[in-house]
């Protein structure tokens, strides 16, 4: 007789997901660096509350980081208060820009936006993309070609040059231009992925008995086929996230992203070009926020890649 083996309980699958997430050495480095990112984002308007009319302090212009007035005497005498000659070592720890803004005030709101750009277009082009590669593979025949050349021609051009052709065009509103502009290049990798991995899943015995038992087409797609097919969409889900940081912030560099005075990675980055040789801080720190927020998410996707990975020792 053959014995029917039982589903796997949710819990006991949410035990081997922690388990193997906690093994992954580049997952738990990289989760810790988006979470602090992500503590940052959401803490920043309750520390410190950021208004582009009212943070400007010409006193302050271009001043170097605060903490270098430790062994600059110089720095600590421009960070020295009049009354009590106190300095103070933690004002500005990031120095300030070519209008006297907090440069570590400004990253930590521009996280904010940085955060919502790569995580809403990743939203938007997963579940576009991911959709249509459902239905590709799913029915194949006509769809499935007409979707696929369009899918090569998309992908022929780098995706930089349509994020910035849509931005150049688009008349929405500069934040919804940005999500958009990065979302749709993006949209053909999802349709490709998710379709190659429907194509090995609807053959799939369980499937088929579901066809056979009588299931409709909806019922098959959305409660065996996609369930099934998550996996390697989660995984890319993190690492598209990083990628579509790196356009959001090249966009705000060429002077399409979010317009300012709204604090962008990118347009920090373009604001302190003229000052690279004489204020080093003003590039560094915005680099550096992009440089970590994309290495977070590469080394979370590389976690769950290996959490994921059915082939993987439980």
């Amino acid at each position: 007789m053959t014995a029917i083996l039982a589903p796997t309980p949710p819990k006991r699958q949410q035990n081997v997901f922690w388990k193997r997430f906690r093994r992954s050495t580049p997952g738990r480095i990289g989760a810790v660096m988006v979470l602090l990112f992500v503590v940052a984002a959401l803490l920043a308007p309750l520390l410190h509350p950021y208004d582009a009319s009212r943070d400007l302090d010409y006193r302050f212009r271009l001043t170097p980081p605060s903490i270098s007035a430790l062994w600059n005497a110089a720095v600590k005498e421009k960070y020295k208060d009049p009354v009590t000659s106190q300095t103070d070592y933690f004002r500005h720890p990031f120095g300030t820009d070519n209008l006297g803004r907090d440069i570590a005030n400004r990253i930590w709101h521009g996280a904010r936006i940085s955060l919502v750009i790569g995580i809403v277009a990743t939203a938007i082009a997963m579940l576009v993309g991911s959709l249509l590669g459902l239905l590709a593979g799913f029915y194949g025949g006509r769809l499935d070609s007409v979707l696929g050349y369009l899918t090569d021609v998309t992908l022929a051009f780098p995706s930089i040059l349509i994020a910035i052709a849509i931005a150049s065009i688009s008349s929405l509103p500069g934040l919804f231009t940005v999500m958009l502009a990065v979302s749709i290049p993006q949209v053909p990798l999802y349709l490709r992925l998710a379709r190659s991995v429907v194509l090995g899943v609807r053959e799939r015995e369980f499937v088929q008995a579901a066809g056979a038992l009588g299931a409709g087409t909806s019922r098959m797609i959305f409660r065996h086929v996609l369930p099934n097919s998550l996996s390697p969409l989660i995984v890319q889900g993190a690492l598209s996230i990083a990628t579509a940081t790196i356009e959001a912030a090249a966009l705000g560099f060429l002077g399409l992203g979010v317009p300012p005075p709204t604090p962008e990675w990118g347009t920090m980055l373009s604001d302190s070009r003229d000052y690279y040789t004489s204020a080093a801080w003003t590039m560094i720190f915005p680099g550096l926020a992009i440089l970590f927020t994309v290495l977070g998410f590469n080394l979370l996707g590389d976690g769950l890649r290996d959490v994921l990975d059915p082939r993987s020792t439980q």
